[in-house]
């Protein structure tokens, strides 16, 4: 089938298109967030295709997977005004935890009978009020990049895009108090300055923004990987960290209390308690190991490549049927 889907999340997107199909991906002169056209940081298959809009409008498309709002419009105008969940069927997945207005917040496609909303964690579909709308969890899968795990560094790995902008959202006001505990490398997006911005030493909160293959080799030669997000979605780079066999301190919040078992590493409201884990994998190395080992299995077993994209394919098929 031909897929239509715009590039918006492009670690989410490089497992969806593993898939057996042909995946349309609208590109813009610009490549502006409407246009991104094919991941240049992910290793995206040759099925992926990028389309313009023009081209958009003589194209078959069976199926539109959209991520945002305003993409209802935007595929009515771009397919010749094929409606999608009339026309041409869709599904509206969303990415994130709700926010605001929590727990009453209503889904902007709550309450509709021409598409299917699918939540990637059981968490947001608690959360999200869908009316009406008939709804699916289809939990993440993750393209396995190995065990890689050496944590020969005596440092915590987090991975967070915007962590100065988000501040609270993402746990960036609680990086001082466990820097105390472990030397932290934050990766991601616009993490420049974050040292300056929470006045530690730069030593004790390194940055950089790496492609996805380099990240993790990168990930991997820390000590644990640290999630210290108090809302957000279940974030794809614990769970690719877990896969490289790192073991996880993270706040007990969201979908992380489901995706992270006993053994695999610390879980807890309280940064004081992840402060006192994070000091002992630095202290004891073989068990840091031995814990990142059973959070591999875990990932493995929840969030591999093959149940998810099984998972589509039934709802695909339910879909279109």
């Amino acid at each position: 089938m031909n897929i239509l889907l715009w590039h918006v999340h492009g670690s989410w997107t490089t497992a969806f298109v593993q898939g057996p199909h042909t995946y349309l991906v609208p590109v813009t002169p610009r490549r502006d967030p409407d246009g991104l056209g094919r991941a240049r940081t992910f290793s995206w298959p040759d099925s992926v295709l990028e389309v313009t809009p023009e081209e958009l409008g003589r194209t078959q498309v069976d199926l539109v997977l959209l991520q945002r709002p305003h993409e209802l419009g935007l595929a009515e105008r771009w397919l010749g005004g094929r409606r999608p969940g009339r026309d041409v069927p869709a599904v509206y997945l969303e990415h994130n935890a709700p926010d605001g207005n929590v727990p009453d917040t209503r889904h902007p496609f709550a309450d509709r009978d021409d598409l299917t909303l699918v939540h990637v964690t059981h968490f947001n579909r608690l959360f999200w009020d869908n009316g009406s709308t008939r709804t699916h969890v289809i939990e993440h899968g993750i393209v396995d990049p190995g065990h890689q795990y050496t944590g020969n560094l005596a440092r915590a790995a987090v991975v967070v895009n915007e962590p100065v902008r988000r501040g609270r959202y993402t746990g960036t006001d609680l990086l001082p108090v466990l820097s105390d505990a472990a030397p932290l490398d934050v990766f991601g997006m616009r993490t420049e300055g974050l040292a300056a911005h929470l006045g530690l030493p730069a030593d004790r909160c390194r940055t950089a923004d790496l492609p996805q293959q380099e990240l993790h080799a990168a990930l991997a030669e820390r000590r644990l990987y640290l999630h210290p997000v108090r809302w957000t979605s279940l974030g794809l780079s614990l769970l690719e960290a877990m896969h490289l066999g790192m073991p996880v301190v993270a706040l007990a919040t969201t979908e992380a209390v489901e995706a992270i078992p006993p053994g695999a590493g610390t879980l807890s409201t309280r940064p004081e308690v992840l402060a006192r884990a994070a000091r002992r994998y630095l202290a004891e190395p073989e068990a840091a190991a031995e814990d990142g080992a059973r959070a591999r299995q875990a990932a493995l077993e929840r969030y591999g490549l093959k149940r998810f994209l099984t998972d589509w394919e039934r709802l695909i098929t339910e879909v279109r049927s």
